[in-house]
């Protein structure tokens, strides 16, 4: 099993870079792509029934012709608007809610524009994934523990385990043999709860009875899109799983980006070495332990 011996995600980047780079472009043309193909069909139902339009009534080629005109600028506005967020970071006026437009107009159009293409499915949804993760951190918001969710494919669980996770992370034995347990140990450590789901229903019901503010998850390319997808608006980082038995099948997670991603969207003041130590776990100092000691002894003395 491979392993990843990176401690941030801006290491992972820089190792992974041109890969990175890769995926932009990819989700970049696949975009444009889209966004060509849209305003054709647009302007091929704006040619076509001009003409039979008008023996409707003389005004009607125009309405119509108004009406197609102003979905074209839009999908060229929505189009421009996203690639400059990407490419940039900037979006165009009045245009904010570019991971949405990406979720709802584009992944499906630009699957399509990929199959016509020879794309695979998985480059077009690792595309998607990386500049999702773009947007999401672009926003440069931080939570409190209670408001992440920390939310894991059953397939990391070890397949010969008889354990059943999906219902309380607890049943877990903790014997090592799969990351579950380094899992648990990072939820316990930074106070964020752990879910496992087996199917986008059961993670569904997790994020509706959690109510988080940010998920953290980890899955393949496919679940990871339509995970995506089937939340927003809420937002989702999510993180690529290793593979190393194929499919479904005993996978792993990169533990330190999975970490790196927790403590760029949590709040700094609770992280684990900067929270307050409560009084009745301060130690007391050595002098103090001696006084005490001899405080003691005085009073036994004087008795």
């Amino acid at each position: 099993m491979k392993e990843l011996k990176l401690s941030t995600v801006d290491e992972f980047d820089r190792e992974d870079l041109e890969v990175g780079k890769a995926k932009k472009r990819l989700f970049v043309g696949l975009v444009a792509g889209a966004g060509t193909v849209v305003i054709l069909f647009l302007l091929l139902v704006l040619i076509l029934p001009v003409i039979g339009l008008a023996n409707v009534h003389p005004w009607a080629p125009y309405i119509f012709s108004m009406l197609v005109g102003t979905l074209i600028l839009l999908v060229f506005w929505a189009t421009s608007g996203l690639i400059l967020n990407i490419l940039f970071g900037r979006s165009l006026l009045l245009f904010s809610k570019m991971r949405g437009l990406s979720i709802k107009l584009f992944l499906p159009l630009m699957t399509l524009v990929g199959k016509l293409i020879g794309i695979s499915k998985d480059r077009v949804r690792s595309s998607f994934v990386k500049v999702n993760n773009d947007l999401v951190g672009s926003q440069a918001k931080r939570y409190q523990p209670k408001e992440l969710l920390l939310l894991m494919p059953h397939c990391l669980q070890r397949s010969k385990c008889k354990m059943r996770l999906t219902y309380s992370i607890n049943n877990c034995k903790r014997c090592g043999k799969c990351p579950i347990d380094k899992l648990i140990g990072l939820s316990e450590h930074y106070g964020i709860h752990l879910a496992i789901a087996t199917g986008g229903t059961i993670a569904r019901r997790i994020v509706v009875q959690r109510r988080p503010k940010l998920i953290l998850a980890v899955a393949c390319e496919r679940d990871l899109a339509s995970g995506i997808q089937d939340t927003y608006p809420l937002p989702v980082f999510g993180i690529l799983n290793f593979r190393p038995n194929g499919p479904c099948l005993d996978t792993d997670v990169p533990l330190d980006v999975l970490e790196d991603a927790i403590r760029r969207f949590m709040k700094p003041g609770f992280y684990p070495e900067n929270k307050p130590v409560p009084l009745n776990k301060i130690r007391l100092v050595k002098g103090g332990e001696n006084a005490s000691k001899d405080q003691q002894t005085g009073t036994a003395g004087s008795s």
